[in-house]
């Protein structure tokens, strides 16, 4: 039965891929934290690829939580419809930067239970925003983080959330927001959903996948 990982294999994994991915960072474009707020409501079930074609154009012409008040919910799904789900992220969108502007004189909070009071932000942007924007320790589980590391076997769970805890138990603090950035990373260039790369990756002796994987195929 293949088990968790030790801390100590941890580590030695998070080292391995850094070596992997030297160049691990949020690939969200964003010159504020309001921008990577918007940039990341916009993520969801979409690429970051796809986000920062539709922003590059969007936040030349706005870019605070005041511009995006004062548009209709019409006119942000018209600057946003290529992202998918354009029609609930543009109320969302409407509806945060209202708040922050009347709520928080435009400001964002940099707490996370502030953020995930804000319609559209759940825990993975709040984590999203808070380690990119305010150099808060978080690690924010998206579908990628979520994947490799129980695949991996540095955490067994079921959900993103509990996959969240474990995760900041398994990895020492110092190392929650490149870990974040490192699993990402490694989901999208190696360890895919459908068909992973074991090959080409430097961890496989460690990962429980790959174990079960070879173990089948030299059974068969």
């Amino acid at each position: 039965m293949p088990r968790k990982k030790t801390k100590k294999e941890v580590k030695e994994i998070l080292d391995l891929l850094s070596e992997l991915h030297p160049n691990a960072h949020c690939e969200l474009v964003h010159s504020s934290p309001f921008e990577l707020l918007i940039a990341t409501i916009l993520s969801a079930q979409c690429t970051d690829v796809r986000v920062n074609i539709v922003t590059e154009e969007l936040f030349k012409k706005y870019n605070t939580p005041e511009d995006f008040k004062n548009l209709s919910i019409e006119e942000i799904e018209k600057e946003i419809k290529t992202c998918g789900l354009y029609k609930s992220k543009a109320k969302k969108i409407k509806e945060t930067s209202s708040i922050l502007v009347d709520k928080y004189n435009s400001e964002l909070p940099d707490t996370l239970e502030e953020l995930i009071t804000l319609p559209g932000v759940g825990r993975k942007t709040a984590g999203v925003v808070l380690s990119n924007a305010f150099g808060i320790p978080a690690i924010a589980v998206d579908t990628h983080v979520f994947r490799v590391s129980n695949r991996i076997g540095i955490v067994k769970e079921k959900t993103p959330e509990k996959t969240e805890f474990a995760l900041m138990k398994a990895i020492e603090k110092e190392r929650w927001t490149h870990s974040h950035h490192l699993l990402i990373f490694h989901g999208r260039r190696i360890c895919k959903a459908r068909k992973p790369e074991c090959e080409n990756c430097n961890i496989r002796e460690y990962c429980n996948y790959y174990k079960t994987d070879v173990e089948t195929n030299i059974s068969k």
